[in-house]
């Protein structure tokens, strides 16, 4: 029997801006995660399994523990400063919920309030996130799947790219090199070095809108 193997979903830059239109309106932690996400290619599991003692703000990188990734790989990974931002007005907003050490995202419902937010609580934020910017094949793991084709559209060697990924085997890597057209990277080159900047700027700028902020934030 054939086999087939299908190149990972990305959004068009026209559904990545309606997503962040949506997006910005979140409270400071769905919009921090959505931003760490993108910026260090995290998985679901080793987004929502960070610690505080995880981050190093001076340096602007973040540690994947071990334990919580798919291949048993610890790596350390960069941030941007957009990022950073909105990651220290987060802390800063952590401190009403919790002021313990530990896990880094906590929920804020009644029912589960200061306990470690679930993959089931994240999941249905990005799943809300995606209806209402229309674009229905959103899911947690778009965010890695873009940074990571955002990289080989940079020209980031295939084995830096796996580095940073986790990927034990290259075979997993090669399909964001396809999905970036590296042929066509020198005519692209002199817009590419831009993209990586601008994805989460919108997410970092001041949230205009506070009605339903407690609901969403659940």
């Amino acid at each position: 029997m054939p086999r087939f193997s299908k190149l990972p979903w990305i959004p068009t830059e026209r559904q990545w801006l309606d997503l962040l239109e949506v997006a910005r309106h979140e409270p400071v932690r769905n919009r921090v995660m959505l931003a760490l996400a993108y910026d260090a290619a995290l998985r679901q599991e080793e987004l929502c399994s960070l610690r505080t003692d995880d981050l190093d703000p001076a340096h602007r990188t973040v540690r994947v523990r071990a334990e919580t990734t798919k291949n048993r790989l610890e790596r350390v990974v960069p941030y941007s400063a957009p990022t950073g931002v909105l990651l220290a007005d987060y802390l800063t907003h952590r401190t009403t919920v919790s002021r313990a050490r530990g896990p880094l995202f906590l929920s804020e419902s009644r029912r589960n309030h200061g306990q470690p937010l679930s993959l089931w609580t994240w999941s249905k934020v990005v799943r809300r996130i995606a209806l209402a910017a229309c674009v229905d094949q959103f899911s947690t793991h778009t965010t890695r799947h873009l940074c990571l084709t955002d990289l080989a559209r940079m020209g980031w060697e295939l084995h830096a790219i796996a580095s940073f990924a986790g990927h034990r085997h290259i075979d997993t890597t090669l399909q964001y090199i396809h999905l970036s057209g590296r042929d066509l990277a020198e005519k692209l080159k002199s817009g590419m070095d831009h993209i990586h900047a601008w994805r989460v700027q919108m997410l970092a700028g001041p949230d205009t809108s506070h009605a339903g902020a407690r609901g969403r934030s659940r």
